[in-house]
């Protein structure tokens, strides 16, 4: 498939219909998936004679959750803008472009860490995973919101400066998370502290020196991912021009 016979396809309003039903169904997929998941950890919890409050505050506190809540919004609200307003559009809103640059890095992000550092490790969720709902929020999402990237119709190319926008979430996150760890009891262990992530857990072994290393890795890939995403809407948004203008004897 060319770039050009892409970018064509892309702006038909067959498949800008398509891809918006997708993206509501997405939504659905995974506001159902952090739901089950949410609903045994409480339930383990409860059981158990562990914190509710607690556990509920430790499951939102996880990147995988926040980043796939955010997506579910932000995709539905993509679809909202679709049906009630996109139909005439050429390309989506300022914003509902930015918020999709955000969700599609962490998304991505969330794939790739999870099944290289983190499948098959046993987070502190409080519970078992349920499979299916562990494979649509660190896989399936992931996966559609790269598609999203590479294939989703009415795209706007946005400045470089978005990147910023797109990092901030991130580091709100992590200095967030450094700074309630050691506040909160584990309710699972006992622990005086809780970190949702291993790497991010300074008295494993490794210490300081590990999470920061860690840290610093993952928020290079963040920028570089968030700059790939940025890269490619303003591409395609390029040959979307392009493919529009009607050609002359003097460009053929």
């Amino acid at each position: 498939m060319t770039g050009r016979y892409r970018v064509a396809m892309t702006r038909t309003p067959g498949w800008a219909q398509g891809w918006t039903i997708a993206r509501a169904a997405m939504a659905a997929l995974t506001v159902a998936a952090i739901v089950a998941q949410l609903v045994k950890s409480v339930g383990t919890s409860i059981e158990l004679g562990r914190d509710v409050a607690t556990t509920v505050a430790n499951f939102f506190s996880f990147f995988t959750i926040l980043s796939n809540a955010a997506a579910a919004v932000v995709l539905l609200w993509a679809a909202v803008w679709f049906w009630t307003r996109g139909r005439r559009a050429d390309v989506e809103p300022a914003g509902l472009a930015v918020a999709l640059a955000s969700v599609s890095t962490y998304m991505i992000i969330t794939g790739i860490v999870y099944n290289t550092l983190l499948r098959g490790i046993e987070l502190p969720q409080g519970s078992e995973p349920v499979w299916w709902s562990n494979e649509v929020l660190h896989l399936v999402g992931p996966l559609f919101l790269l598609a999203d990237v590479l294939f989703a119709p009415l795209r706007r190319a946005l400045s470089w400066r978005s990147l910023w926008t797109i990092v901030a979430f991130p580091i709100v996150w992590v200095v967030y998370t450094m700074v309630r760890g050691p506040l909160v009891i584990n309710p699972v262990s006992g622990d005086p502290f809780w970190y949702p992530y291993p790497f991010m857990n300074p008295n494993n072994p490794g210490g300081w020196p590990s999470v920061i290393l860690y840290v610093v890795g993952i928020a290079i890939a963040i920028i570089a991912v968030g700059s790939f995403v940025v890269w490619w809407g303003r591409r395609t948004a390029d040959r979307a021009v392009v493919a529009s203008v009607p050609q002359t004897a003097d460009t053929l």
